[in-house]
């Protein structure tokens, strides 16, 4: 069984945000980029579909291929993702913002071109926090979705899977081939050992453009402004629960 997990590149979410002076978007400059860790949870829980880990039988997957859309530097996003374990790599590149329904029309390509068994990505991107692509690639593939997981089991050429949801779990079946989503608590992801990241190094990683795959990457949107949240202002006590309504009051929250 071939697995594909598409990988973002993403600004450290150890790091704080900035944003440009101009309000124009966020300051990138000078600062630490990585995968994103939805991303990551997905090429954890692929790799254990071929290890045998995570409650699956080993041999579950035969190949992980991991796919990034962005300039040159995802390379480095694909390398984590095959040191983790994924087999090979495909770097679609793509210079600026892709967004999401650019992003779900080039990973349609390249699974047309690759005739996966399943896709795994993470549910969202912690930039842009959109939570689509996943959806609009199941949409436009016509295969069958199951979002938020936090719990995989494959057998018999469908997928269990337990999905959080507001009122708690739910799971449901999906026939194979199929789009999962992964959630907070699907897995934790290893670490990298030394030994994997120099193999890494010398996995191939094939570079595609969008025009490989027909697809027009110019944005339909225009950011108008980006600005900071504003900062919270101090709490002030009350003594009687009538001056707690006319707190609220004042506020306008009642």
């Amino acid at each position: 069984m071939k697995v594909l997990v598409p990988v973002k590149r993403v600004l450290d979410y150890n790091l704080k945000v900035r944003v440009k002076p101009d309000g124009s978007g966020v300051d990138l400059s000078n600062l630490k980029m990585s995968i994103n860790p939805f991303c990551e949870i997905a090429v954890e829980e692929a790799v254990r579909m071929k290890e045998g880990g995570g409650g699956h039988a080993a041999g579950a997957a035969t190949e992980v291929i991991a796919v990034s859309i962005g300039p040159d530097q995802a390379q480095e996003t694909i390398r984590n993702a095959l040191a983790i374990g994924a087999d090979r790599g495909i770097l679609v590149k793509a210079d600026g913002e892709v967004e999401p329904l650019a992003v779900a029309k080039i990973l349609k390509g390249v699974i047309d071109a690759e005739k996966p068994d399943l896709v795994i990505l993470g549910k969202q991107a912690i930039d842009d926090d959109s939570n689509q692509t996943g959806q609009m690639l199941a949409a436009l593939l016509g295969w069958p979705q199951a979002t938020f997981a936090s719990k995989v089991v494959l057998h018999g050429g469908k997928a269990t899977v337990t999905r959080e949801v507001d009122g708690g779990l739910q799971t449901i079946d999906v026939e194979l081939p199929a789009i999962i989503t992964s959630d907070l608590r699907l897995n934790e992801p290893r670490y990298a050992s030394l030994p994997n990241i120099m193999k890494a190094k010398k996995k191939p990683i094939d570079v595609k453009a969008p025009a490989d795959f027909g697809v027009d990457t110019t944005p339909r949107l225009k950011v108008v402004k980006t600005a900071e949240p504003g900062k919270r202002a101090g709490g002030v006590k009350v003594k009687s629960a009538g001056e707690l309504v006319g707190k609220l009051k004042e506020a306008g929250v009642i």
